[in-house]
């Protein structure tokens, strides 16, 4: 019979000719063969009485025995392998005996023997695993990784010989997912020896697996003294096969972002499977490049009282030390490095003041390497001194005056200026305020407030006093004032002056002076007697610039018993006016008054007699 790769005999076209219709076939390595339909599995003991020819019809016409199986069969360890043995006897003929039998270290082992009706023979090593079908197919169940060996089939026909073929069982396990693991203790990009970078395992394949490494995606490829990847193999009490591998590679620092994985690659059927490890990073270590040294919050918004931070920065891991510097005069350095945490790289300091203004440099060191790296900043605290008010004329003002205040400050940065008077009410923007037409009430303190809008937050203030003098205005009396014979009373005066004025009584009592909104008062509780009552009293109020006074008019309030009887009267007389409308009104419409039409008439007859 022609294989693969050959052209058909003509022998073989003989029996494909002569194939009788109906038959039914499989290929096999390129080579044709009657399959019958699969039936249930029997053991080796029960297939013996119920199979007498392999195939229902002929292959074709032959001289020979033939027998056909696969070359290979496939199957994962724990499931069921099934190997087919399919053949062909000359003139329609019976086989006498199949022998089932493996290959182990170049002598054949047997596996079961079909004979007839009698018992088959079976191997104790496979009891209870074997079966074989009505197309002669060996089953084999639970397969296990010894089981992968060659299975050969031999059929025996009386005179027509003794023919076989066999088949390699192929068992393959699928390896579990790769484990990863980094180098837990960081790499030193100035490692002289090719550092480690992560180990990853992979257990229970068969066949044995391999294990590729990647960085950011890309594989990476053994590189003399640059890369190596050592792995090694190691076959399990169960067959299976654990493999490992370790990536060791040189590192930059931009290795600090990068991500590695490896890869388990195995074969499956034919085809080349993979399955691919968590991504890891690994820690790097490298000296410092570059560092940056900044003021926190920022140099331009600084003011006096504030608290700053110097921050230090640099590019290296791990952190280097930090010590933070001053330059004072003559070019000389301040250490600072007590006042600072040299392991973060900050400078704290608290409630700056225009003294603290200055350059001030951050120093690295790098204790692999003892490198060192400097930056300077410098340092500016914005402020306002010297907030000065000046009054002109400075001599002093009398009411009716006029007033020129103006201010003054210096400061780093521009400044603005505001007038607020004593109550905090803004009267003005600039830096100076003038002030017409003075009064004892215009005397208050005004205050410059200065401002720097530039920061935020930064003002200072100057109060300055504008003092009105003059002699005393009186500019309340409780005058005239209704009193009663032997009544306290309380005699009110208010007066405004500057400088502050007292007051005095002509008639003798209880004084009580207070001062209210710049104005001095003063009440005097007195008794009212018949003199006090005729000459009222005198309030008189002076400073050393002038004396003012005022009278307070006494006048007698009448008793509530006096009221009574004016209102009686009142009431008295208004009843009289009422009746006697009363009466006229009767008379009139009794007609005994004559004010109407005709009595106008005779008045006038009688008039013209």
């Amino acid at each position: 019979m022609s294989c693969p790769g050959e052209a058909p005999r003509p022998a073989d076209k003989a029996r494909m000719k002569t194939s009788p219709p109906g038959a039914t076939g499989k290929r096999w390595g390129g080579c044709w063969a009657p399959v019958l339909a699969s039936p249930p599995f029997l053991g080796c003991e029960e297939h013996a009485a119920q199979r007498h020819h392999s195939e229902p019809g002929k292959l074709a016409a032959a001289s020979k025995l033939e027998v056909s199986m696969p070359a290979v069969v496939e199957v994962e360890s724990g499931g069921t392998a099934r190997i087919e043995c399919n053949f062909y006897i000359p003139g329609n003929g019976s086989y006498t005996y199949i022998n089932w039998s493996y290959i182990d270290r170049n002598n054949r082992v047997r596996l079961c023997r079909i004979t007839g009706s009698k018992i088959l023979e079976e191997n104790v090593d496979y009891k209870g695993r074997l079966s074989v079908g009505e197309d002669n197919a060996l089953s084999i169940s639970r397969v296990m990784m010894q089981d992968a060996r060659t299975f050969v089939c031999q059929v025996g026909a009386g005179s027509h010989g003794v023919g076989e073929n066999r088949t390699e069982l192929h068992v393959y396990k699928v390896p579990e997912a790769p484990e990863i693991g980094a180098n837990p203790a960081g790499i030193s990009v100035q490692s002289s020896d090719i550092p480690q970078i992560a180990h990853c395992v992979s257990k229970n394949g068969f066949p044995p697996p391999n294990i590729t490494w990647h960085k950011n995606g890309e594989q990476l490829q053994p590189e003399e003294k640059m890369v190596k990847i050592p792995a090694t193999l190691t076959r399990e009490s169960s067959g299976l096969y654990t493999v490992s591998s370790t990536l060791f590679a040189h590192v930059t620092r931009e290795d600090r972002n990068s991500l590695y994985h490896c890869t388990v690659h195995y074969w499956l059927r034919g085809q080349r499977h993979a399955v691919e490890s968590r991504r890891v990073n690994v820690t790097v270590f490298y000296p410092a490049e570059h560092v940056k040294l900044q003021v926190m919050p920022s140099s331009a918004l600084v003011k006096e009282g504030d608290d700053v931070k110097l921050v230090c920065e640099a590019d290296g891991n791990p952190a280097p030390v930090f010590s933070f510097y001053k330059r004072g005069l003559e070019d000389s350095w301040q250490d600072l490095s007590s006042l600072a945490d040299t392991n973060s790289g900050v400078l704290n300091l608290h409630d700056v003041k225009k003294s603290s203004s200055g350059l001030y440099r951050c120093q690295t060191l790098d204790l692999d390497d003892m490198r060192q790296l400097e930056k300077d900043v410098e340092l500016v605290v914005n402020y306002i001194e010297g907030v000065h008010v000046k009054m002109e004329p400075s001599s002093p003002l009398q009411e009716g005056d006029s007033v020129r205040l103006s201010c003054d400050a210096h400061s780093p940065v521009a400044l603005d200026y505001q007038w607020r008077d004593e109550k905090g009410r803004k009267v003005g923007e600039g830096n100076q305020l003038f002030l017409s037409n003075l009064t004892f009430e215009t005397s208050s303190n005004f205050s410059c407030k200065v401002i720097a809008p530039s920061v935020p937050g930064l003002e200072q203030s100057k109060q300055v006093a504008v003092a009105v003098q003059g002699k005393p205005r009186i500019v309340a009396i409780s005058s005239p004032l209704y009193v009663r014979q032997d009544e306290v009373v309380n005699l009110t005066c208010k007066a405004i002056a500057f400088p502050r004025p007292s007051v005095h009584w002509n008639v003798n009592g209880t004084a009580h002076e207070y001062v209210e909104n710049q104005h001095i008062a003063s009440n005097l509780t007195v008794r009212v007697n018949h003199d006090l009552l005729q000459a009222g009293a005198m309030c008189r109020v002076s400073n050393a610039l002038g004396i003012s006074e005022k009278h307070i008019q006494l006048l007698d309030q009448k008793t509530p018993e006096s009221k009574g009887v004016i209102i009686v009267a009142i009431i008295v007389c208004i009843l009289v006016v009422a009746v006697l409308g009363s009466v006229i009104y009767f008379l009139h419409k009794k007609g005994k008054i004559p004010c109407g039409r005709a009595g106008k008439q005779d008045i006038a007859r009688n008039t013209s007699i």
